[in-house]
């Protein structure tokens, strides 16, 4: 299985584990929700689905009554499928929510991963979080390296571009670092004395994500390699 596949089928469980879709709710979700899947097709959607089903992850079921069902048969039209996420297909997706290796931290792993912590425990956030942001600060490290060997040789826009670059990895550094303190407070908020014992439910409780007035956060899924 490719990366990109294996992304691609991480989100899909993750939106029907919400709820059951048929293939145009699922494709409409994945291309506003998931900024990663932004350019994608249904020819790649629907191999996805059917290896899904094949595996037992996923059940199809007809979207319609049985009299619209022929109606739309006669009409020449297809009957919209609506899949739904089976018991084995719930338990696989929690096994994949609970990875926390290298892979998660990738710039298109991560806006998926990131986009499905609502359904995250914590701790499993807390080491996502702090793999991304060592992953970026070593790409830093050497983007500045790079630069400094180079500039001389670099034409002003070049440059520039070099620069946009490197400032495009600090802000998401930041960005990652107001989280990881968030979710540090909101778990002290929980552990004081007299406090009750921290429980993450299946929504995945965050705990307090930072709030900026007026401004904007860096998008995870932005391609932040120059």
């Amino acid at each position: 299985m490719s990366r990109r596949s294996g992304i691609l089928e991480f989100a899909v469980l993750g939106l029907l584990r919400e709820a059951p879709m048929h293939g145009y709710e699922l494709r409409k979700r994945l291309n506003t929700s998931l900024g990663v899947f932004r350019a994608f097709s249904y020819g790649t959607l629907y191999p996805c689905l059917k290896t899904l089903v094949a595996n037992g992850w996923l059940i199809e079921e007809p979207g319609s009554a049985p009299e619209d069902t022929l109606a739309a048969s006669l009409a020449g039209r297809r009957t919209k499928i609506v899949y739904r996420l089976t018991p084995e297909g719930k338990e696989h997706f929690e096994e994949l929510l609970s990875h926390t290796g290298p892979d998660s931290w990738e710039d298109e792993h991560f806006a998926a991963r990131f986009a499905f912590f609502g359904q995250t425990e914590r701790e499993v956030r807390m080491r996502v979080l702090e793999g991304r942001r060592s992953r970026l600060e070593e790409r830093l490290e050497k983007m500045r390296a790079s630069l400094a060997r180079t500039r001389e040789r670099l034409d002003d826009y070049t440059l520039e571009l070099q620069r946009h670059g490197m400032e495009s990895v600090e802000r998401e550094v930041r960005w990652l670092n107001e989280l990881i303190e968030s979710e540090r407070a909101g778990r002290d908020r929980r552990s004081g004395p007299g406090a009750a014992a921290p429980h993450d439910n299946d929504s995945g409780e965050t705990g307090g994500l930072p709030r900026h007035g007026g401004s904007t956060r860096p998008d995870p899924s932005d391609d932040t390699t120059t």
